[in-house]
């Protein structure tokens, strides 16, 4: 056991963390208008003036697990208008693709107890181009591409400063901060650097008068009391000048109202920018900063020590030392997790880690409160008693530490990417895994009809159900390196996955015969139309992808129950239970039928959503999208011991091969024993994965040099086209970017590849090659002639998604397309973004650019 796996055991390391967000304004949780216009309620601009109600902001900021006292970084490069206090970024209605962080950034390292962590962000020398990014990118339309800050020009004659923060623990509330700012220009150049410290304004909302103090002591250094924390301190190396205020509104900004206060959140900017009297002289205050004027000469560096501790006699003596130590224990860890040999895939594995645990958030949101108001501020209005999340009164989340997508362009939690994120994340610390996951099925989380909240912006859209997936691969998982499951886990969190489970039967399954709606179901603008929309007549669309999902579900549970009957028996009746599920499930997709209101088509060989009509008949949606690769994903193989040990769950598929033959011909044959003693179960018979795989592995289709494509790029050049009551709908083959508004229109699945999908698919083709092993054969690419088995397919898909990262035989990464500076810039080339998703012909970097949630996955393909 190296040293921070010793920590991982210990209670309290990860007390202090990278929980602050990138962006805390125009989130719903700050959002009290009667009409919820999150964006425009708190902008950008107003953020430096308005304290926030429910969470921080700032730059490489960390702060405490209840997020009671926040560090970030703030810097000012003498030009700007403002100081940069948090990231720039357009909101949903200024971007030509929705919202869209317009910085550069990068997550660079952290171990899983965040004993050592390190980020770079880059900060133009030149007056940051504020307006231009706004004004470029309102001239933008949907077809051309985003105006990213790298187009400004500002980084071309490098004049910037690479600013690298750091931190390393030499106990758990005991951290030593390094900033390691270097000029890449050549010629000096000046900035304030300003390390800044602030309470979290809980005092002036009416529950609780005590209001903690933060005051110099000395000329390096700051005292802290708060009631929770107790008393800590702020060591800074040199003699910068010491600047307080309060993290409280600015009311005289916004209500022209001089509330007698002075010294307001803005403080500190206004006081550098503008020579205000608006900081506190007396040195004392809720928010403070330790201001460096520096000028660094041309390719030089300077670098600012400093010791946040609950100890003053911990100063900054061995501070180097402290550093040294926890970068070593860092290496330690990642050598031993990775058996890589290849120097650029373990970087990319490490810094997709790095972007996993940076991040972690604190998240709270309390719905009673938000909508009913707090008694010491302004009663909200009473449209929102009607409006936003209103039927979720019970969420409550207490202030959790949780993995977000991306703490800029999504700085909350969303149910499936939650899911996905703790495969990768269970790699380097199981328990923060698992208790994850656990979050989801709490009471106050769960809603009491058994849904689980899908995200913020609307807690009752639905997003796929694959909660149960990742639990059974994170208990395989912890049972592989520990020797034995641990069934209280998988316990516990079963129980509320059958509420969820019985959930989607009573409120998805529209005519209650197996096949399931859901609506967008996380896949945005992979439909013709809006897949949420409701037709006054009856007419509805049923899904290939929400009854694959279900399927895929059952399955999943029914895995789930076979390991638990194996200690206890009061299992084996609910394994059949979901046995029987997918069945009835299988024949509902599967059933032909006189007029082919199957979800599969025959004639094509692939599977297809259709709108079924009030008169009974069904119209087939004919888009080759990844919706119809989906049925791959309910696919489980099952050992003899776990049917023959469970008498009830075996007499259940007699039955069905006896008195339902029909059923049992549709799904894949699950008596017939392979080598080893395995069982498939399948919603695919061999020929219909074949077909399935045909298309998906045409290079024409949905084979892209760097994975899966979401949408065929057979829609290219054949725009499907449908009228639906008078209206004209259609869909194509999109690379990148969407060319439509829906949800608004920050994602795009019709072409891009995402990491998510083609990880399921990939281990789907696993777990068919578990049971087929090396005589399965497809031809791969189609058309090729060369003939691999799946775990051979899986291995070439591997390879592609792998590509978007990695280096090539001419140095370059996919991942940055015709950024020539990320190319080849010694400063630019090995900081890795992690995007959202990546255009389905080069590979380039689409979306949410530090989406180290979901696209993180890419760590664990890189095992392989």
């Amino acid at each position: 056991m190296n040293e921070e796996q010793a920590r991982l055991k210990e209670t309290g390391w990860k007390k202090w963390g990278p929980y602050v967000s990138d962006r805390q304004w125009g989130t719903v949780r700050e959002d009290y208008s009667a009409n919820g216009d999150a964006w425009n309620y708190v902008t950008h601009d107003m953020a430096r003036s308005k304290a926030y109600r429910w969470g921080e902001e700032g730059i490489a900021g960390i702060c405490d697990r209840d997020q009671h006292l926040c560090f970030a970084i703030a810097l000012w490069n003498k030009k700007d208008t403002i100081i940069k206090e948090r990231y720039f970024g357009l909101n949903n209605s200024e971007g030509n693709h929705g919202e869209d962080v317009k910085e550069l950034y990068y997550y660079l390292d952290s171990t899983p107890t965040h004993s050592y962590m390190k980020m770079l962000y880059k900060y133009p020398q030149q007056q940051f181009p504020y307006n231009t990014l706004v004004e470029e990118n309102r001239k933008c339309g949907r077809n051309d591409p985003e105006f990213e800050l790298t187009d400004t020009g500002i980084f071309n004659n490098n004049e910037y400063f690479d600013v690298f923060v750091e931190y390393a623990k030499a106990a758990q509330e005991d951290i030593g901060i390094r900033i390691t700012i270097h000029n890449r220009s050549d010629k000096e150049a000046s900035l304030n650097v300003l390390p800044t410290l602030w309470f979290r304004n809980t005092w002036t909302l009416g529950y609780d008068s005590n209001v903690p103090v933060m005051s110099a002591i000395s000329g390096n250094q700051i005292k802290l009391n708060h009631a929770e924390l107790g008393e800590m301190h702020l060591i800074a190396d040199g003699s910068p000048e010491l600047l307080f205020c309060n993290n409280e509104t600015n009311t005289l900004r916004f209500n022209h109202f001089d509330d007698g206060k002075r010294f307001y959140k803005d403080g500190i900017n206004d006081y550098l920018v503008h020579g205000a009297q608006s900081i506190n002289p007396d040195k004392t205050g809720t928010k403070a900063a330790a201001n460096y004027d520096i000028t660094i000469p041309a390719k030089g560096s300077y670098t600012i020590q400093m010791r946040l501790s609950d100890d003053v006699v911990n100063g900054l003596d061995g501070i180097d030392e402290l550093f040294n130590t926890r970068k070593a224990d860092a290496d330690k860890f990642y050598t031993n997790l990775q058996p890589i040999a290849n120097e650029d895939k373990a970087r990319v594995q490490r810094q997709a880690f790095a972007g996993m645990l940076w991040n972690k958030q604190f998240y709270y949101y309390d719905i009673h409160q938000w909508l009913h108001g707090d008694p010491a501020q302004p009663l909200p209005s009473a449209q929102r008693l009607t409006g936003r999340n209103h039927k979720w009164p019970q969420f409550n989340n207490r202030g959790d530490i949780i993995s977000m997508p991306d703490k800029w362009e999504f700085p909350w939690f969303a149910a499936w990417d939650l899911a996905f994120h703790c495969i990768p994340l269970a790699s380097v610390d199981m328990p923060f895994a698992k208790n994850q996951l656990t979050l989801l099925t709490k009471d106050w989380y769960m809603h009491p009809n058994g849904q689980l909240p899908a995200y913020e912006w609307d807690f009752s859209d639905t997003n796929p159900p694959v909660l149960a997936m990742a639990t059974w691969k994170i208990y395989l998982l912890d049972k592989a390196a520990t020797g034995e499951g641990d069934t209280f886990f998988l316990e516990r969190i079963f129980h509320k996955l059958m509420l969820n489970f019985t959930w989607w039967v009573n409120r998805k399954d529209e005519a209650g015969n197996n096949i399931f709606e859901g609506g967008f179901l996380g896949l945005d603008n992979i439909g013709v139309f809006d897949r949420n929309t409701r037709f006054g007549d009856g007419t509805h669309l049923e899904q290939v992808d929400g009854t694959s999902w279900m399927a895929m579900y059952s399955l999943n549970l029914l895995r789930i129950a076979a390991e638990l009957a194996a200690t206890n028996k009061a299992y084996e009746d609910i394994a059949s239970k979901y046995f029987e599920h997918f069945i009835y499930i299988a024949g509902a997709m599967s059933t032909l039928g006189t007029d082919n209101t199957g979800l599969w088509d025959e004639a094509d060989g692939f599977f297809y959503d259709q709108l079924r009509l009030p008169d009974g008949s069904a119209e087939k949606m004919r888009v080759r999208s990844i919706v119809g690769l989906i049925p791959l994903f309910a696919a489980e193989v099952l050992d003899e011991a776990a049917i023959a040990d469970n008498p009830i769950f075996k007499g259940r598929m007699a039955w069905f091969i006896a008195n339902r033959p029909d059923l049992a011909s549709l799904v894949s044959r699950w008596t017939e024993v392979r080598a080893g003693g395995t069982h498939l179960i399948s919603l695919l018979r061999g020929y219909r994965m074949k077909s399935l795989l045909r298309y998906m592995l045409d290079e024409q289709e949905f084979l892209s040099e760097y994975g899966i494509r979401s949408l065929s790029k057979y829609h290219l050049d054949n725009p499907y086209s449908v009228n639906i009551y008078g209206n004209n709908f259609s869909i194509k083959y999109l690379p990148a970017e969407s060319d439509s508004g829906m949800f608004g229109g920050n994602s795009n699945w019709r072409g891009p590849i995402w990491v998510p999908m083609n990880y399921l698919i990939i281990d789907s083709l696993n777990t068919f090659y578990d049971y087929y092993g090396d005589d399965f054969k497809v031809e791969c690419p189609t058309g090729s002639g060369n003939m691999m088995n799946l775990k051979e397919v899986a291995n070439e898909i591997y390879r592609r998604i792998s590509a978007i990262f990695l280096r090539d035989d001419k140095g370059r990464r996919a991942v940055f397309g015709d950024y020539e500076k990320l190319q080849t810039d010694e400063h630019f080339k090995d900081h890795i973004l992690y995007h959202e998703y990546f255009d389905g012909d080069n590979g380039s970097g689409k979306g949410a650019s530090h989406q180290t949630g979901w696209t993180g996955l890419i760590a664990n393909c890189l095992y392989h």
